[in-house]
């Protein structure tokens, strides 16, 4: 089938590109406008003693560290009483071990936290191939009060608060995906610094910013709607996205 495309010459080409560039520009200046304004945004002092369940035994929010200054959180869409995590959340998965050892080599811990037990996680993990460090909140606040998970109750009464704003909860899941960033200092102080939600942590994605740059794009009909668990894309029927 032909593409629904005008087809010019090269110098026609040539010159819409530039047009195009001029706007990736813009774009990218309104990237680092947003990184340096993120940069100064101000702390919140963690006060609350949370705890995870690692295969090495329990350990606090500040041992995540793993002797690093910074931390990040991804949160991992697995529920306890799921069966597999999170599709989209898994797509996510796929690119969190290439970053590792440059994160780490620059003071940051990367790790995925999720309120599944810790031998559903780990069993999901070597289903996965994955390395990167992976972590249980179960029976924590620690999901809840960074508003990536909900109770029953929570969905019962209509509306829950998500990406800093209250969303139907009809629109809403138990548990909806998220990252979050954490500084220690010296006295093992422990800061929350950073959290988005939903499509705010997409430029990890690199597989988005590779298609976002292919003939057809992200191709897609709804957010994430072409995504499915890398071992199951030989079926060809449909799995739900965390972004749904």
């Amino acid at each position: 089938m032909r593409p629904n495309h005008d087809i010019v010459s090269q110098e026609e080409w040539i010159a819409a590109r530039k047009a195009l560039l001029t706007l990736e520009k813009e774009e990218t200046k309104l990237r680092d406008k947003v990184r340096a304004e993120r940069l100064t945004l101000p702390w919140v002092k963690v006060d609350k003693e949370y705890t995870f369940d690692t295969p090495e035994g329990h350990k606090t929010l500040a041992d995540l560290f793993d002797g690093r200054s910074q931390l990040i959180v991804y949160h991992f869409m697995y529920g306890p009483d799921w069966d597999a995590g999170c599709p989209g959340c898994s797509f996510m998965g796929d690119h969190i071990d290439g970053m590792l050892p440059h994160l780490n080599n620059h003071d940051v811990t990367m790790v995925a936290v999720a309120r599944a037990p810790l031998d559903k996680l780990l069993a999901y993990k070597k289903r996965m191939g994955w390395k990167f460090p992976w972590f249980s909140s179960y029976g924590s606040d620690f999901n809840f009060d960074y508003h990536v998970s909900f109770t029953k109750e929570d969905l019962a009464s209509g509306k829950v608060m998500y990406n800093y704003r209250e969303t139907d909860a009809a629109d809403a899941h138990d548990e909806l995906p998220g990252l979050s960033a954490f500084f220690k200092d010296e006295d093992g102080t422990v800061y929350h610094t950073y959290s988005d939600y939903a499509r705010g942590g997409e430029e990890a994605l690199g597989t988005l910013m590779i298609l976002d740059r292919a003939p057809k794009g992200r191709n897609e009909t709804g957010t994430l709607s072409f995504v499915k668990r890398k071992d199951e894309y030989a079926d060809t029927s449909r799995v739900q996205s965390c972004c749904d």
